[in-house]
């Protein structure tokens, strides 16, 4: 059952960035992924209404954490994939859960399959024309690795910490706060009604469902199970490029997706 909310998680989130390119497009991908964070946010809280004058200093710090980690996760990604290709994002950005993967493993063989996920990301950043790893693009997606990585440990405290999804919503409204400096310098207070209708929608898909999903999962698997189960993201960002960007994929750039997912197949194997 976690292993299913993982992949409906990681299939919102896919799609959802895809669909998402449009929106970015028009209103720019700080402002977008500032507003999805404070809709989900707010969302949630009328549904869990959370007890915020019960909370310990501990409870304040995890949710704190994780919250800054989603926003730097979040805004980092969604920048990336305005200037790379998502599947190539998604490579990049999975160098995350599986170091985290791997580091739980614990085992000198491990070792290798990163640089197996590498060998994959480089495939992929390489088409007919040549080079598609803008350098600003993939080391945003390079941000986005390591906020993911962090995310997962952080989820899975949080989620110890609190009843139900209250860590979830405390963690989201300071994900919004954190992410607000990014979206007022890029929008400023000028807010298009068709910008607020779009994120609205978009704020279920990504950040609020799949997160949700995420820290139910996290209550019943290990961190580095979690980590090795994200094997699928790249190759769901791979199909979603293809389905709704229509972003085309040479032979290379699909072994790549193929080396990439195969790490974490790696990392299942030496776990054993």
């Amino acid at each position: 059952m976690a292993a299913l909310l993982g992949v409906a998680s990681m299939c919102c989130v896919q799609f959802g960035a895809a669909l998402s390119a449009p929106t970015m497009d028009a209103f720019g991908a700080f402002s977008t992924t500032w507003l999805r964070l404070a809709w989900a946010a707010a969302i949630l809280a009328l549904v869990v209404r959370p007890k915020l004058r019960s909370y310990s200093r501990a409870h304040w710090l995890a949710a704190g954490v994780l919250g800054v980690a989603m926003a730097g996760m979040t805004l980092c990604f969604f920048s990336a994939i305005e200037r790379i290709p998502l599947g190539l994002a998604v490579a990049i950005d999975f160098l995350g859960p599986l170091t985290v993967a791997t580091f739980g493993v614990r085992r000198w063989r491990a070792s290798v399959w990163p640089l197996f996920a590498v060998a994959g990301v480089l495939l992929l950043a390489h088409n007919r024309a040549g080079w598609v790893g803008e350098p600003v693009g993939m080391l945003l997606a390079a941000g986005a690795a390591c906020g993911w990585g962090s995310y997962i440990v952080l989820m899975k405290k949080t989620g110890a910490l609190f009843d139900g999804l209250e860590g979830l919503s405390v963690s989201l409204i300071a994900a919004a706060f954190a992410a607000t400096p990014f979206g007022l310098i890029e929008q400023g207070l000028h807010i298009a009604p068709m910008q607020l209708a779009a994120t609205a929608g978009l704020a279920v898909l990504v950040p609020l469902l799949p997160y949700a999903l995420e820290m139910i999962a996290l209550r019943h698997l290990p961190a580095s199970s979690f980590g090795i189960l994200m094997s699928l993201e790249p190759a769901i960002g791979a199909l979603a490029g293809f389905v709704v960007l229509h972003q085309p994929m040479t032979a290379l750039q699909l072994a790549g997706t193929l080396f990439v997912v195969s790490a974490s197949v790696g990392v299942i194997v030496t776990a054993r």
